[in-house]
């Protein structure tokens, strides 16, 4: 019981790939099932951290899976919006690379020693990719002129969006954690 925490960070893994099955496959309800993933999926998130935080204890291997587990469910979904042709390839690959720039420097950044954790942009662009996800969902699932159904300018502005905001919010993490970048290792360590 006491790894329930690391169990729905697992479980993100395989609800991800569950998803983009449902996201590719054509049978009926596959996109409401995908959806459903989706939001499950994102509930264990919030999950996992409140119960490591205040009943289990924070794990090592929780400081590492949970945002790991994060952004391949994100980016995931991004990419089979893609495919679905939803969303356009290079605001994805802006998407992803942020993702894995920032995983690299709180990797980096772990090995001196020093947490950091989520600031103001990155919850905001977690929040903005949530919302934008579920969007792509509804235009899919449901035929509306106020849906971002793919191939509308909706649809466009809406990847625009969460590109943008994704990649201010690593140029924004990079500015605060500059002096930690570019701190010389010290001699002999």
């Amino acid at each position: 019981m006491k790894d329930l925490p690391n169990h729905l960070t697992m479980s993100r893994f395989w609800m991800t790939a569950v998803m983009m099955v449902c996201m590719t496959l054509d049978f009926p309800y596959a996109r409401i099932a995908a959806l459903a993933i989706f939001i499950i999926a994102s509930i264990t998130d919030a999950l996992d951290g409140y119960l490591a935080r205040n009943f289990f204890g924070v794990t090592s291997f929780g400081k590492l899976m949970d945002p790991l587990a994060d952004k391949v469910l994100v980016c995931a979904a991004f990419v089979g919006f893609v495919e679905l042709g939803s969303i356009t390839a290079w605001m994805v690959v802006v998407i992803i690379a942020r993702e894995f720039m920032v995983t690299g420097m709180r990797l980096l950044m772990i090995e001196k020693g020093i947490v950091m954790p989520a600031g103001p942009w990155g919850k905001i662009k977690t929040t903005v990719q949530m919302l934008a996800i579920c969007l792509y969902f509804f235009g899919l699932i449901w035929d509306s002129a106020y849906l971002p159904m793919p191939g509308t300018s909706f649809a466009w502005w809406l990847g625009v969006g969460a590109a943008v905001i994704t990649a201010w919010s690593g140029v924004v993490y990079f500015w605060q954690q500059r002096h930690t970048i570019w701190e010389k290792e010290e001699a002999g360590s």
